[in-house]
């Protein structure tokens, strides 16, 4: 954690012992600094109903640094910005000690950020949340998916849920089913607010692991958009994804929305995509090793 959070700047340490090398790479043209910015949309909704604040706040980092990850970047630091109607002290220490976790998944320092009261704004009790990553990467080893060619493989990494995406339909599907997020998600120990709050992953530390063994062509964070939106930005032009549906086991809470909206197959997966939460693209050749040796299935 770098010193003198509160203050107008969040200060960033260099020094022999941490990332001087790597940023006087960066300044010399060696390294890239590459940054991102996102929130967690209308998943905010289901935190003011279901009163879980405490893990919001990794969403929050999430969305950032496994955006930027996907260009094989290790996150440096994050900023977050709070802004609500009037400040709930207990409340606000929620949503921060999330995001200080989250931070503390990806190992990356958090600076500081900003909060804001606007009381003509926001409605009573309600919050929104916004953060900024920025991390580094050496030119040699940016992934790109330049070097993408026609039959290679998708490795799919396991979501936790529904993650940040999509939440304006499952809200719709909630409505539908008739059942409340304090009823228990059929087949399962969990409340439907419980299911539907399990934080984002934070694939940092898992995909800089893999990237670090080599044969990573690209990486693709499914977000909003799905499988459609978002594989293809990865993917050099002409190329397209063959997806076995069955390839994989969907957690249960999307068994449930599935069931709930009875609708086909395409459009779910185009919304709902966090069924997987990061796609890696490797050559035929490659993957089995990368499989095995990060104990990841097909």
């Amino acid at each position: 954690m770098a010193p003198g959070i509160g203050g107008f700047g969040g200060l960033f340490p260099l020094g022999k012992d941490d990332l001087l090398s790597s940023i006087e790479l960066a300044l010399h043209g060696d390294s890239y600094l590459v940054a991102g910015t996102d929130g967690v949309g209308t998943k905010l909704k289901l935190a003011f109903e279901t009163g879980i604040h405490d893990t919001i706040g990794i969403d929050l980092v999430a969305m950032s640094v496994n955006d930027i990850v996907t260009s094989g970047a290790k996150p440096l630091f994050f900023l977050d910005y709070f802004a609500t109607s009037h400040l709930d002290v207990d409340l606000a220490e929620k949503v921060i000690r999330g995001i200080v976790d989250g931070c503390q998944q990806s190992d990356c320092a958090l600076l500081g950020g900003e909060t804001a009261e606007m009381p003509d704004f926001y409605a009573e009790g309600e919050y929104d949340l916004s953060g900024f990553a920025v991390g580094i990467v050496k030119k040699e080893l940016v992934i790109d998916g330049n070097n993408i060619v026609a039959g290679d493989v998708l490795i799919g990494l396991p979501s936790s849920g529904v993650h940040s995406n999509g939440f304006s339909l499952v809200r719709r599907v909630l409505d539908r089913s008739g059942l409340s997020l304090k009823n228990q998600l059929p087949g399962n120990d969990l409340t439907l607010g419980e299911a539907l709050m399990a934080p984002t992953v934070i694939y940092v530390k898992q995909v800089l692991d893999i990237v670090g063994k080599g044969g990573v062509k690209g990486i693709a964070h499914i977000t909003g958009g799905g499988f459609t939106d978002n594989i293809p930005r990865v993917f050099p032009k002409g190329l397209g994804a063959a997806i076995y549906n069955n390839s994989w086991e969907a957690p249960p809470v999307f068994k449930w929305i599935q069931e709930v909206r009875s609708s086909p197959a395409n459009p779910f997966l185009e919304t709902f995509i966090p069924i997987l939460g990061l796609l890696l693209v490797s050559s035929l050749l490659s993957h089995h090793g990368l499989l095995v040796s990060n104990r990841l299935e097909t």
